[in-house]
């Protein structure tokens, strides 16, 4: 998940149409025989799904790994979202390296997740760029080598958030999409059932002007490991929906296209001078669009559940149940303990580490019929899922 999570950092190959969606719909199943957490079968009508599949509904997601606990994007985050349970890890936003490696950071801008700063070698690499529109000032992963990155150590992102996470700091490297592609192989192996992963391809338009295109890496990548098929526990994602239109025609694994706030278009939109907004994107119409390349959506939770000027959660949108009959699952982000990140009517106290009702929160949106959430705390995810299926 990226920038565009707008409750993140406040406070083979076809043309798609109604046989590819039945295709995908039936029974995304990987080696271990789980489903993306729905129940059933999609007709080829778009109908409703209805159950089958291993990986249990609502679906927890590990966000960045156990993020809540550990520094994003680190090994001992994603271990520790395996420990704790998660039923998939989002292991990788994936960004290139100046000599076309994919290393796994929250953003190309690395000096809030790495040490970068501390490294005086590295003082002349810190530039402004324009990053989708945005002037932003730092280290970018593409003014340095996969051998210079290594160098590095990973460090908390949000400290005031999370203190407790800057016991860890230093402590892990940046990973590549290669080793955690092993890694998902050998925790496989050691703990008998299929270990799924859900990368996501950062900010594709810009790193594809800059020659550094990424849905073709990531698609040798996954040939390489026979982890390219419509059966492969990989779920790609992306903000971009010609991206995730890319990736259709370079791999057949389940696809999901992220959506930020209603009034936001994709940054690809702006580049191509499509006026669409994600508010047209979640009417039925743009619904059924992406459902002819895309398995799912991953919309943020306030497409689910609108907040009040006060932050309170009002009534639910018909998003979930207009995405269910084109046959998308629904996958939002992101839940987190902490009062700033939870709506304002779940909050306890004001400090900014302090857990809120997030068990109630995790009720409201799961009473909506979303197929799953992403969440940084994968142990309260899977209680509160315990709690709503009694």
């Amino acid at each position: 998940m990226g920038t565009q999570e707008s409750n993140e950092e406040t406070s083979g190959t076809g043309a798609g149409g109604t046989g590819r969606r039945a295709l995908l719909g039936a029974a995304v199943l990987g080696a271990g025989g789980a489903v993306l957490g729905m129940a059933g079968t999609a007709r080829a009508d778009g109908a409703r799904h209805g159950g089958g599949g291993n990986l249990p509904k609502p679906t927890i997601i590990g966000h960045r790994g156990a993020s809540g606990y550990r520094p994003e994007h680190t090994f001992g985050s994603y271990q520790l979202a395996l420990d704790l349970g998660a039923d998939i890890v989002e292991a990788g936003d994936l960004v290139p390296t100046k000599d076309g490696h994919l290393v796994c950071r929250h953003e190309p801008e690395i000096g809030g997740t790495t040490d970068v700063a501390d490294h005086p070698e590295f003082a002349g690499r810190k530039k402004t760029k324009l990053l989708d529109g945005v002037s932003t000032t730092g280290w970018f992963t593409e003014d340095f080598t996969l051998a210079e990155l290594k160098t590095l150590r990973a460090v908390e992102r949000i400290p005031a958030n999370r203190p407790h996470n800057t016991l860890y700091d230093g402590r892990w490297e940046i990973p590549t999409f290669e080793e955690v592609l092993r890694w998902q192989d050998e925790q496989t192996r050691k703990r008998g059932k299929q270990v799924w992963i859900y990368p996501e391809l950062k900010h594709p338009t810009y790193f594809r002007k800059q020659g550094l295109p990424l849905e073709e890496r990531v698609a040798k990548l996954l040939r390489k490991y026979r982890k390219d098929r419509r059966t492969s526990p990989v779920i790609l994602q992306s903000f971009e929906p010609t991206s995730v239109q890319r990736l259709h025609r370079l791999v057949d694994n389940p696809l999901v296209v992220l959506l930020s706030s209603a009034n936001s278009r994709p940054w690809d939109f702006v580049e191509t001078g499509d006026p669409r907004t994600v508010a047209d994107l979640v009417k039925p119409a743009g619904l059924r669009e992406i459902a002819s390349y895309a398995r799912g959506i991953g919309p943020t939770l306030d497409l689910v559940i609108p907040r009040d000027a006060q932050g309170n959660l009002t009534r639910p949108t018909t998003l979930v149940s207009d995405a269910h009959k084109v046959g998308l699952i629904l996958h939002p982000y992101t839940m987190r303990n902490e009062n700033p990140f939870l709506p304002a009517d779940f909050r306890k106290g004001t400090d900014a580490d302090a857990y809120g009702d997030v068990f109630g929160a995790y009720k409201a949106y799961f009473a909506t019929g979303i197929d799953g959430v992403f969440t940084d705390q994968p142990d309260t995810g899977l209680l509160a899922r315990e709690d709503f299926n009694g």
